[in-house]
């Protein structure tokens, strides 16, 4: 990486804070502000794998071959962290998700902060570390058979590493792209929807090369995964660079602010940002936003074959019995909605994200609520209807919205908090991902038992569910509505700006200065760096359709 255009000679002028400091990757005129969004995509594309970590829940409750079903039957959470001798069960493996889920709203608030000063490669190497470091270590959990290893490695350690990774690139990329911070953004995060695209299929075919001798291998490709991981994310890494302060695309003129307009030309320090209103009516916007969509996530493929049934296999009434080609037509029907998912997840990140540069992040969280709340009260109808066809287009448009809600947030706090400390207030924000990870599922799977227990049918179960979803929506409508300009009494002043521009040591920086700087053809390093992942992504595409044919 150390010849991408741009990078600085080492040795040149004062710099010494290493190879991983801050001030040593600050652009120089060489660079192209177009060789960052792939840096960030090989950091998302890594970490999104946490979406398609479901490919390991059945090969992970296999492994003990001689298990005695009758002494493992009734084992408890605790004694299941140790044994060896049992079978985990799909819940107690589960689990694992929703750590590294809470570890990265958890890591993102804590060292948001940090990382505006450290810069993003050092963050960026150190996610790296953590995420591949941690499926290692939880590799090595599996093959000893320690649930709590696997806990400590995939789930804390990878989680501190998905929080980091997630960050890193945000702040980096909304300097770069003052023009389009929704599309800059958007590349980056839909990554992170991506990832599993890419990743589930390499896990499903490593497990099925290393199972070739006996076993599972599931240990053996979360090591392999791990390593590969930190190579690309460090290589990613080792691709940014920051843009110096005051610097601006050629030939753009920022557009004149209007009174009461939700774009400052202001900064806002992190620590007033997230006790204004301002942050906890998008904090609310974000939660509510993943709630619903998550709900959904968590139980898509059971909710399409309960609502559905037979019909997925082509049956026009109902039946009891169904054969083995019936029954595998509707396991691969809901396997495309999965693939669907993926597609939609990843895709929506970019598409929502740029057309709010269009219409404003505002307007577009209105977009959001209006249609979701149309969308979820439209399923229920389907269902009755028996419009499978309706009815997976309506998931699809939830799980674009659920995406795009990603990527647009940190753009909407750079317009009302300024761009100088965005990542860590998109850190601490955060924290909405995490909360709506543990409610959104909780909801839907008790309210789902709940109504099974009260003998409702299957394909009727989820209508209140999707309902609630929709009011959730209207309350997010509601926050949405009440965000509003910061006030001028909490943006830094200039002699704290000042202060906190010295804490990023870029006068000590040895790359280029806002005039000369990024000013560098695209070239052969930009298609190659592009191309290395694209052609990836382009692959998982690839399989995700073919999985979604099933469905048509």
């Amino acid at each position: 990486m150390a010849s991408v255009p741009g990078a600085s000679n080492a040795g040149s002028r004062g710099g010494s804070g290493g190879i991983l400091a801050r001030e040593r990757t600050i652009a120089g005129p060489r660079f192209n502000r177009w060789l960052v969004p792939p840096a960030a995509l090989a950091i998302h594309l890594c970490i999104g794998m946490a979406y398609g970590f479901s490919v390991f829940w059945l090969p992970m409750t296999k492994l003990v071959a001689n298990a005695d079903p009758a002494m493992c039957t009734n084992l408890g959470f605790m004694a299941a962290l140790t044994t060896t001798t049992c079978n985990w069960t799909v819940p107690q493996v589960n689990h694992i998700f929703e750590t590294f889920i809470a570890m990265l709203g958890i890591s993102a608030f804590i060292w948001g902060g940090w990382l505006e000063h450290a810069g993003p490669r050092k963050a960026g190497f150190i996610a790296a570390l953590c995420w591949g470091g941690g499926l290692v270590l939880g590799g090595i959990g599996v093959s000893m058979h320690q649930l709590w290893l696997v806990y400590l490695g995939c789930g804390v350690l990878g989680g501190v590493g998905q929080g980091l990774g997630y960050i890193t690139p945000v702040s980096t990329l909304i300097k770069w792209f003052p023009d389009r911070r929704g599309l800059a953004t958007g590349f980056a995060i839909m990554g992170y929807g991506g990832g599993a695209m890419i990743g589930a299929p390499i896990a499903v075919a490593l497990m099925k090369h290393f199972s070739a001798s006996g076993g599972q291998g599931v240990a053996s490709t979360l090591m392999a995964m791990g390593v590969l991981y930190v190579i690309v994310m460090a290589a990613g890494a080792f691709g940014f660079r920051i843009a110096p302060t005051g610097w601006k695309p050629e030939g753009w003129t920022p557009k004149a602010i209007e009174a009461k307009s939700m774009i400052t030309q202001h900064h806002v320090h992190l620590n007033k940002a997230w006790k204004t209103p301002q942050f906890w009516l998008v904090w609310g916007v974000l939660f509510l936003n993943v709630t619903a969509g998550i709900a959904v996530i968590s139980m898509a493929s059971p909710m399409l074959q309960d609502v559905f049934g037979g019909k997925l296999a082509g049956l026009t009434e109902a039946a009891a019995d169904l054969t083995a080609a019936q029954k595998a037509a509707i396991v691969a029907a809901a396997a495309g909605l999965v693939g669907l998912i993926s597609l939609f997840n990843s895709l929506g990140r970019l598409f929502w994200a740029s057309l709010s540069d269009k219409i404003g992040r505002k307007n577009t969280y209105y977009t959001f609520f209006v249609l979701g709340i149309v969308v979820y009260c439209l399923l229920p109808t389907w269902g009755h209807l028996g419009l499978p066809g309706l009815f997976v287009i309506s998931i699809c448009v939830i799980l674009s919205m659920y995406g795009g809600g990603f990527a647009t947030v940190p753009a909407y706090l750079a317009d009302l908090f300024g761009t100088q400390m965005v990542g860590a207030i998109h850190g601490r924000l955060l924290t909405a991902w995490s909360a709506a990870g543990i409610v959104g599922p909780v909801i839907i799977a008790s309210i789902r038992q709940a109504q099974l227990d009260a003998g409702v049918a299957k394909n009727l179960v989820y209508d209140r569910t999707l309902y609630i979803m929709a009011a959730l929506l209207f309350v997010g409508l509601i926050c949405n509505l009440l965000v509003k300009p910061v006030k001028e009494s909490v943006v830094m002043t200039p002699e704290e700006l000042a202060r906190e521009r010295s804490l990023q040591h870029e006068a000590s920086g040895i790359g280029g200065d806002a005039a000369t700087a990024a000013r560098g053809a695209f070239g052969v390093t930009g298609i190659l760096a592009w191309a290395a992942v694209g052609v990836p992504f382009l692959i998982g595409l690839y399989i995700a359709l073919a999985k979604a044919a099933a469905l048509f």
